[in-house]
């Protein structure tokens, strides 16, 4: 892991910040300091695209259809991959921690608690959306069975569901950056690209938003939040920024 997120409180003295940040960069590290909340920042983050990627799943999108459309989006894996390698029960642990502090905007949907409950944990214990019996690892028909729709798939508009699991990813970015979980557009950067895979050609959430214009994602947010909800209220800072024209970082810098 390449990145070392530094939490901090309004009582955490600047020496010990200074010594944290030290250390970190003499261990190789690229160090971003957040303050305390929540799932800090690259938790939260992920926290939202994951969630995203279930409700996928509870719609009828197909276990692999949903990875390689985030590895074509450039992850270094799929979300649903990522969740039998975390364990589905971290995932929904984590889940229920997102949902007690955001309320409705981060609403697991109900089937994970069936597929949980069915004693699948992922990778660690060889039970998930995908099978681990030594052979080439392949979705395990069987876990559609706990969801909505069944064994029967919806087929996947890959840049439909890339784009809601991207921009929920990109709006609670924003949203840390709004609250002050993030000091800077540069820190979520670094915290997503060396912490979660966020696509580093795409230069970080922020940088995204900037090469797509607050404007454009706006729009996009609101048409995402028409459709599905609360999940997409787009952040205020979001808002803000494309009403003013403005970027989230400085111009030249």
């Amino acid at each position: 892991m390449p990145l070392l997120e530094i939490v901090v409180t309004s009582e955490t003295a600047l020496s010990a910040i200074a010594t944290a940040a030290a250390f970190g960069r003499r261990i190789g590290k690229h160090v971003i300091v957040v303050r305390d909340g929540a799932g800090f920042y690259t938790s939260r983050a992920l926290a939202a695209y994951m969630n995203e990627a279930t409700w996928l799943l509870e719609e009828g999108a197909p276990v692999d259809g949903l990875d390689r459309a985030m590895t074509a989006f450039g992850f270094p894996v799929g979300p649903v991959t990522l969740l039998d390698e975390v364990g589905i029960d971290v995932g929904a642990k984590v889940a229920k921690v997102m949902h007690d502090h955001f309320g409705e905007r981060m609403s697991p949907p109900p089937s994970m608690e069936k597929v949980l409950a069915d004693g699948r944990l992922g990778r660690k214990a060889k039970r998930g959306f995908y099978t681990y019996d030594g052979a080439k690892k392949r979705v395990d028909e069987s876990a559609y069975d706990l969801l909505p729709g069944g064994r029967s798939r919806a087929a996947l508009d890959a840049r439909a569901a890339q784009e809601r699991m991207a921009y929920a990813f990109l709006n609670e970015s924003v949203l840390c950056l709004q609250e002050g979980i993030l000091r800077s557009p540069r820190d979520g950067d670094v915290g997503a690209i060396f912490g979660l895979g966020f696509p580093p050609f795409l230069g970080g959430p922020f940088r995204y938003l900037d090469h797509l214009g607050a404007r454009f994602a706006l729009e996009t947010m609101e048409r995402l939040h028409a459709r599905h909800g609360e999940r997409f209220r787009p952040a205020p800072l979001l808002v803000d920024t494309a009403r003013e024209g403005r970027t989230f970082h400085v111009p030249g810098r």
